[in-house]
């Protein structure tokens, strides 16, 4: 499932490409022609992120309101400009060892341009890669695309979403209200006091409440485990137990790292690498993170070996010496 830093990159996309044009709105597969139609023709105005659901707003005052869910994706085609860390790794989000102006290997900083001689689709999802090439433009829907969005020069496919729905303002406020705080939003004081009093209030253990998006927003199943090894923190923890201290250091440490996922597009969680290890981690998952997947390998820190569980219904991987 896409963390909050992908869906914050995702909402930037359209902020650089889609806000201030009109948009067509369609449904290919029929599943959301009614909610399409309420947005279609309408100009688009705002888009934002909250943790992992994102919120196109459009000037009849309606709201498009995606939450990607396991199977979520958003296709980009067109007039794209594209990230530097997407064209530096043709399509292997965070390589950054190129400086300077990154251009795409049509020479191109976009999908899309006069006199390129390829055009390629933009998947964003919990991975960002490049895909399948077209010729006309807008190129057809592939698969079950729930709500095409269109412009004279940008298309944005969405297909398997957990929530597709068009809100009122009234409707988008009362989603947000149940969320927890989210960092790229928020990083005042008064954010982390109630992430902390919501941690410290609760006998849950930690590695649930830092899934739960009621008390933060954003944090999936990797953060979690690479938030609770770098706080060494024991996952089973009561959220009651955690000094606020401690609680303090986890919300600074979680908006340190999801600064880092929304500018580089990886889920960079160590510290310290420089050179080739850090082209080698932001190019490779096993070369840049403490626990997370590395069940049965000998912890970084003390060696030993990492434990797998399942807590939540999701994989739980930690150190049972470092987070004793």
């Amino acid at each position: 499932m896409p963390e909050g830093h992908s869906v914050h990159r995702i909402t930037r996309q359209f902020a650089r490409n889609f806000i201030g044009h009109r948009v067509s709105a369609t449904s290919p597969q029929g599943r959301f022609a009614e909610g399409a139609a309420r947005i279609d023709g309408r100009t688009m105005t705002d888009a934002k992120a909250v943790g992992k659901q994102m919120f196109l707003e459009f000037d009849n005052g309606e709201w498009l309101r995606v939450h990607l869910g396991m199977y979520g994706a958003w296709d980009f085609a067109g007039d794209i400009t594209i990230d530097p860390t997407i064209a530096s790794a043709n399509g292997r989000m965070g390589q950054t060892n190129q400086r300077g102006t990154v251009l795409d290997s049509a020479g191109e900083n976009s999908l899309h341009s006069i006199g390129a001689p390829r055009r390629t689709r933009l998947r964003m999802a919990e991975q960002e890669r490049l895909g399948e090439q077209y010729t006309d433009f807008p190129p057809e829907p592939i698969g079950q695309v729930r709500v095409r969005l269109l412009t004279d020069t940008a298309v944005a496919d969405l297909r398997g979403p957990t929530a597709c729905e068009v809100l009122d303002p009234n409707q988008v406020d009362a989603v947000i209200a149940k969320l927890g705080p989210d960092p790229m939003l928020d990083h005042s004081d008064e954010a982390a006091a109630r992430f902390v009093a919501s941690v410290r209030k609760k006998p849950t253990p930690i590695g649930l409440l830092l899934m739960d998006q009621s008390v933060v927003s954003g944090i999936g199943n990797v953060y979690r485990a690479e938030l609770l090894f770098r706080a060494s923190l024991n996952p089973h923890a009561p959220g009651k137990g955690v000094s606020e201290e401690t609680a303090r250091e986890l919300w600074d440490d979680w908006a340190r790292l999801l600064r880092i996922g929304v500018e580089t597009g990886q889920m960079m969680t160590m510290d310290g690498l420089d050179g080739d290890a850090y082209v080698a981690a932001m190019a490779s998952r096993a070369d840049r993170h403490w626990v997370y997947k590395r069940e049965g390998l000998p912890c970084r820190v003390c060696g030993t070996h990492i434990l797998l569980e399942e807590m939540g219904g999701r994989k739980l991987y930690w150190c049972p010496s470092c987070q004793a």
